[in-house]
């Protein structure tokens, strides 16, 4: 593709040609930090084990405003689902296809672009300007924004406010605006019986029998109805398998997955608690481990959820909900650290999908948006 009059978008189709599927990079970070290094942010490259962080920050006082996101991308699937090679873009209607245009390229490209526009014009702004880019949001998540976080934590610097370039819109750029996340709580099951024969069911313990009450209570259950900022907690089994590898056989062993995205009505240590009060009510040899994505976190309405939403307002018209819909995100990590957090970014209709694009006009839009957030909250009002 030639270059287009517009850097969001050379930039962005410059980054989708990259193959960083997870936890690779594949030259993203050094793209942008190139670009922010011309503009005076000083670039620091913060690798753990084989993922790839990039910490960039131009002054030195507060307060302190931070652009947040991921190169990393799913892997495309089936190259017989897309119409063209996932990564090279393709423009068909206005409309750009590749892997990653929606989640996220288009959400860095716009905001390194508005950073650009910015400084240009306010080059002694007030307060610092940062940007925290990983490559492990899609996989583990454990050696990307978490580990940055950490260091930052122990050199003593403090974010007061992240804008996460994650795509949060629903029908059309900057309906909705994410201002928190439901926690994320997976429970890895065993529950053990006795293998035995069908036809003699007296010299066996069925785990399946065992485990189809306790499964029932839990479905059952209303964990909470939700409060003014989060939907009701749910609960969902992913996967259970228990088999002895032959019709006439009783299993002697169930595995189970199941996972809660609960809401600040819980914590983790709460959740844990209350289910295994619910085993503990029934004859059951089980074993129970945990793993845990994510506290549920909350941005309260205030100067940053203000100054995004007007920003949305004055390029879509727009006014925003403030929604914690969706899944997790790496606001998880960043908001425990007493940051306020919001995301906005494109429509995610398309997003880990075949076919996966971001409408042209939108990142363009997406960057004025950027641009109107930093100029809320960097200059003197």
């Amino acid at each position: 593709m030639r270059a287009t009059a517009r850097p969001e978008i050379d930039l962005l189709c410059a980054l989708v040609r990259r193959r960083s599927i997870t936890p690779e990079d594949a030259g993203c970070q050094a793209l942008l930090a190139s670009r922010l290094d011309a503009i005076g942010f000083r670039c620091e490259s913060l690798p753990f084990a084989d993922v790839s962080n990039l910490w960039a920050r131009r002054g030195s006082g507060s307060p302190l405003l931070c652009f947040a996101g991921h190169t990393d991308v799913v892997p495309p699937g089936e190259p017989a689902g897309w119409a063209t090679d996932p990564f090279e873009p393709f423009i068909k209607d206005g409309v750009l296809f590749a892997r990653g245009a929606a989640d996220m390229k288009s959400g860095l490209a716009a905001m390194t672009v508005a950073l650009e526009m910015f400084v240009a014009e306010n080059p002694d702004h007030d307060g610092s300007l940062a940007v925290l880019i990983t490559s492990d949001e899609e996989g583990k998540a454990r050696d990307g924004t978490l580990k940055v976080m950490q260091s930052l934590r122990d050199r003593g610097v403090h974010i007061d406010w992240c804008v996460l370039g994650e795509p949060s819109s629903q029908v059309v750029l900057g309906d909705t605006i994410r201002i928190g996340r439901r926690g994320s709580l997976s429970g890895i099951l065993t529950v053990r019986g006795v293998q035995g024969h069908v036809a003699y069911p007296q010299l066996a313990d069925n785990p399946i029998r065992r485990f189809a009450p306790v499964l029932a209570r839990l479905h059952e259950i209303e964990w909470d109805r939700g409060n003014e900022h989060f939907p009701p907690t749910s609960f969902q089994v992913v996967e259970i398998h228990s088999s002895a590898g032959a019709p006439n056989v009783t299993p002697g062993e169930l595995n189970a997955r199941f996972n809660l995205r609960y809401s600040t009505e819980w914590t983790h240590e709460s959740l844990k608690r209350r289910i295994a009060e619910i085993f503990d009510e029934y004859d059951i040899d089980y074993q129970l481990d945990w793993h845990l994505s994510g506290e549920p976190f909350l941005t309260a309405p205030g100067r940053l959820s203000a100054a995004v939403a007007d920003a949305v307002k004055a390029e879509t018209g727009i006014d925003p909900e403030l929604s914690t819909g969706g899944g997790t995100s790496d606001g998880r990590f960043i908001s425990p650290a007493g940051t306020d957090v919001v995301e906005i970014g494109p429509v995610n209709a398309s997003i880990h999908k075949t076919n996966e694009h971001v409408i042209v006009d939108d990142v363009s839009r997406l960057t004025r948006i950027y641009l109107g957030i930093i100029e809320r909250l960097l200059l003197p009002l």
